[in-house]
């Protein structure tokens, strides 16, 4: 175990806004400022709405799941692999364990115990989250196997499964050696170039939102998995792994020895610093900063900092989000309770994510509402668009903020007509069959044309 506390190597201000509570924390002043004060810059908020968002919530969930709550699985990258029906997942992992041979067995492939398939799956689930930003609503993906076509996050989900099967991100390997994996050096090679051709996009026929900022995220990932500063990456302490080849999954090593772990149980806290630390050097550095450090996905607030009379670049106005972060985290967790029987616990502190399906559906449903200022600030002025602006706007940062909130509210009404408790309905469960999906149909009855979010986030591909 490596002797150097991660939390000790920033200041207090940046280890406690890398925090999952600080999330809830930093929402939670400025929606009490917004539904006290009506404190709001660039939107309205009328909580006689929420009714709406619970109703409409509620119609979807009956219609999929009807009363079996228990069925609904929690939100992660999981489901969009399985698009159309498909058990992609279980059957890659029936593959390695060498009992259903398929179209993805390797030729001499041997069978993997569970922590090495968990390993592979961590590989997996980490890149292609990072690839999961939006991709916009003109670009689709024809699988390699079955020739079907998707889009948006189902479609970057299977070419990234398409590309992980195929050994793009392993790098070099021997004969034999599985290409299954992701290795430090596989990331490091990867080129926008590389990933348009994978990924089937052409600048006119199948555009792609973000291709460069996601693959420098990919490169970044790389480069901070092979310098591996706490020895998250570094892989079974029995072994001496190069740093070229060494792997996100191997953050399953260095939680099977953590000293926090008791048995199965795992501490949300341990994996959520191995994400906060681990990945800190792939955010890029034209983000915020505080003392020294970019910060990702963590932006400054105006109302924050008139509450707390300080300017905009002081600790007490920023906001963390860390959306990409706990959707991995929401992903790898699901990937790793399923091979290894393990159980996180204080999972409670994770919030939903502040991304425009679960924004979009408070906007298309009356609860927030753009106000002329926001009108004003968009890039977009033609008639009947939606407006456009950039992901580092203020407008853009207090949507977010008030969706954090308004999802927790959201899942306690939805528990409430129902008549469940939280261990029957948990907030996880919600965001998958509820308000993402209903994020995304709203979008669609609203916007045929391209079933597109009310307000249009300008993105890199390293935050949406």
């Amino acid at each position: 175990m490596p002797a150097l506390n991660p939390s000790s190597t920033v200041s207090p201000a940046v280890a406690h806004l890398r925090t999952l509570p600080a999330v809830r924390e930093r929402c939670t002043q400025i929606f009490n400022h917004a539904s006290n004060h009506g404190g709001l810059t660039y939107f309205s908020y009328d909580v006689a709405r929420e009714d709406d968002v619970a109703d409409y919530c509620i119609n979807i969930i009956k219609r999929d799941f009807g009363s079996d709550y228990a069925s609904i699985p929690p939100h992660g990258r999981w489901r969009h692999f399985d698009v159309g029906g498909i058990p992609r997942i279980t059957t890659l992992l029936s593959s390695w364990a060498g009992v259903h041979p398929s179209s993805t067995t390797e030729n001499n492939a041997v069978a993997v115990d569970r922590v090495e398939a968990a390993r592979r799956l961590v590989d997996l689930f980490m890149v292609s989250v990072l690839l999961d930003a939006g991709a916009g609503p003109s670009w689709k993906y024809e699988e390699k196997k079955t020739g079907l076509s998707y889009g948006r996050s189902e479609g970057l989900a299977v070419a990234s499964l398409d590309m992980f099967t195929g050994g793009r991100f392993c790098g070099e390997r021997s004969d034999g050696e599985s290409g299954h994996k992701v290795t430090a050096e596989g990331l490091k090679n990867l080129s926008p170039d590389m990933l348009a051709i994978d990924m089937q996009v052409h600048p006119q026929d199948n555009p792609m939102t973000g291709l460069e900022g996601r693959t420098n995220l990919l490169i970044r990932l790389g480069e901070a998995v092979a310098e591996d500063k706490f020895g998250f990456f570094s892989g079974p302490s029995d072994a001496s792994i190069p740093p070229s080849q060494r792997r996100p999954g191997f953050l399953v090593d260095y939680l099977c020895t953590h000293p926090t772990t008791n048995g199965n149980s795992i501490p949300l806290s341990t994996l959520w610093e191995v994400l906060m630390y681990g990945l800190a050097p792939i955010w890029p550095a034209s983000r915020t900063h505080l003392d020294g450090v970019a910060m990702g996905d963590v932006w400054p607030n105006a109302t924050l900092a008139n509450l707390n009379s300080c300017s905009l670049t002081d600790q007490a106005a920023m906001v963390p989000f860390h959306k990409l972060s706990q959707w991995m985290c929401y992903s790898l967790i699901e990937a790793m309770e399923k091979t290894l029987g393990w159980q996180f616990t204080d999972a409670q502190h994770g919030t939903g994510l502040p991304e425009y399906r679960n924004g979009g559906l408070f906007v298309d449903l009356g609860v927030l509402t753009p106000t002329p200022a926001l009108l004003k600030e968009s890039q977009t002025k033609d008639e009947g668009a939606v407006p456009s602006l950039p992901a580092e706007h203020p407008a853009i940062v207090e949507w977010r903020s008030m969706t954090v909130i308004l999802l927790d509210r959201a899942a306690d009404k939805i528990r409430q007509k129902l008549g469940v408790e939280t261990d029957q309905l948990n907030l996880k469960q919600v965001l998958e069959a509820a308000t993402w999906k209903g994020g995304r149909e709203i979008a669609k009855e609203k916007r045929p044309h391209n079933g597109g979010p009310p307000i249009d986030v300008i993105s890199d591909g390293t935050v949406f």
